[in-house]
């Protein structure tokens, strides 16, 4: 007869991967989290083809029942029929403009990054085997992608998928966005963009390179800053130069 102890101590040592996972038993996405932050593409069976990288986001439904409960007086009971004072910073007067954007180091030495501003949309069949496909101003359905050709892996040394607010109100603290990797083969992996930062204008969310074995791996990243893309560059030691960047008016 097998103890309720031993029963337990079977169970951990049988537990699963060690990643989050959403979705139903034939179809999940690893979501990456604090508490398990990477997983390996390669072993997977996601490190070759065509990765796709997709940004969507939405903004948040405006947060009533985090709102404090109003003290009523047993003086005055009919207070509790007022109407609650409606908050000025409402979502209808949030303008947000998520991008998402990848800074690139391949093996040989080259630097630089594919993003809407000026237009650097990168090449799919040359270096740096990353391109952009478009500029979701509104966080449509479809969001934003950029594809990277993992033929080509070999040569890539370490890619940093960001996201950042080009125009209108520094705001993460207002969308919930979410960037998921779609492979050509294994599970998608998610990272969501919950956590609150009302001042920041750019976050890193996600890096991926190989490790020491020669696996790919992809780690969560979400760390947020208050600036753009040279500050995100002295986070991770890019060592590129800057300058002001605008949109095409095509792509706004």
């Amino acid at each position: 007869m097998v103890s309720l102890w031993e029963h337990w101590r079977s169970g951990t040592r049988n537990r699963g991967p060690k990643f989050d996972t959403v979705g139903g038993p034939s179809s999940y996405a690893v979501e990456l989290t604090k508490r398990y932050p990477q997983v390996s593409l390669t072993q997977q069976g996601a490190h070759t083809g065509t990765l796709r990288v997709n940004l969507s986001w939405r903004m948040r439904p405006s947060d009533l029942h985090d709102r404090p409960r109003r003290r009523v007086s047993l003086r005055n009971p009919l207070e509790m029929l007022k109407p609650e004072p409606v908050n000025a910073h409402t979502q209808g007067m949030v303008n947000v403009d998520l991008d998402l954007a990848c800074m690139y180091e391949l093996k040989d030495g080259s630097k630089g990054v594919v993003q809407p501003l000026g237009g650097l949309v990168g090449d799919m069949h040359d270096p740096p085997y990353v391109k952009l496909s478009g500029d979701d101003r509104f966080g449509s359905g479809s969001g934003e992608t950029i594809y990277v050709n993992l033929d080509h892996a070999d040569e890539i040394k370490r890619l940093l998928f960001f996201v950042y607010i080009y125009d209108g109100t520094p705001a993460f603290d207002r969308t919930h966005a979410i960037v998921t990797l779609v492979p050509s083969g294994g599970p998608q992996v998610e990272v969501g963009l919950d956590e609150r930062a009302p001042e920041a204008r750019s976050c890193a969310v996600l890096m991926i390179e190989h490790d020491k074995n020669g696996n790919l791996i992809a780690r969560r990243e979400v760390r947020y800053v208050y600036g753009f893309q040279a500050d995100l560059d002295r986070l991770y030691g890019w060592g590129m130069a800057w300058g002001r960047g605008y949109k095409s008016p095509s792509r706004r």
